[in-house]
């Protein structure tokens, strides 16, 4: 058995290595830390060309090639290129078109008079009156009778002026709490309305409410 001399003993075995062997035999294999790189196989064998070489395979007909990964998924669950329906979605919307901007029947009741207001998708009005408009005189401009004559009248007039025909939908815009919301809501559901209420597709309450603000006024008292 070789003894090391005590020189050699207090030397790393590398070092050892490299006294005793020559420097070609001494460098170490370099590393590399670089990952392999994926396989680019390609795969030219068409699924026609298989189908010529055998039987068992069905024939298939020429399609264009898919550019992108869902249209492959769905042509392998057999939908032919095409989105499968959604279930979530209603049936009846699935063929309407989409609504255009509807007309504004505006009807603004106050305690002292009803006003009523027919305007364009684009704001434009059409018709405009009030109780007074149609022979009320003071008092009588805020009763209930007072609206459902407005309410009847701008109906004639819109047939009178063949706005039936312009209006393919309508939004009836309501303002306040006087006695003529309810007389005009009654003459829209009435005979009066007939022709109209068809092409209501909406029903906003825009009354204004106030929160903090200023004072209201002292309320009136009589007697």
């Amino acid at each position: 058995m070789e003894t090391l001399s005590p020189r050699l003993s207090s030397i790393c075995l590398r070092c050892r290595l490299s006294l005793r062997l020559p420097h070609a035999l001494t460098r170490l294999p370099h590393l590399s830390t670089r990952l392999p790189q994926p396989s680019t196989r390609q795969f030219s064998t068409s699924h026609s060309q298989l189908a010529d070489t055998d039987p068992t395979l069905p024939p298939s007909t020429a399609s264009p090639p898919k550019s992108s990964s869902l249209s492959q998924l769905f042509d392998t669950l057999n939908f032919n290129g095409k989105r499968p329906p959604s279930f979530t979605e209603d049936p009846l919307r699935r063929n309407v078109a989409p609504l255009s901007p509807p007309h504004h029947f505006h009807v603004y009741a106050t305690k002292h008079n009803t006003h009523i207001t027919l305007t364009r998708p684009n704001r434009n009005p059409l018709i405009s009156v009030s109780a007074g408009n149609i022979g009320f005189r003071k008092a009588a401009r805020g009763t209930y009778d007072a609206g459902y004559q407005l309410g009847a009248y701008v109906m004639g007039r819109i047939q009178q002026q063949g706005l039936l025909g312009e209006i393919v939908y309508m939004e009836v815009v309501l303002r306040g709490f006087g006695p003529g919301r309810e007389a005009v809501s009654k003459v829209l559901l009435g005979s009066e309305g007939r022709n109209l209420r068809t092409k209501v597709v909406r029903v906003t309450d825009a009354t204004r409410l106030k929160f903090g603000g200023t004072r209201s006024k002292k309320p009136r008292r009589l007697g």
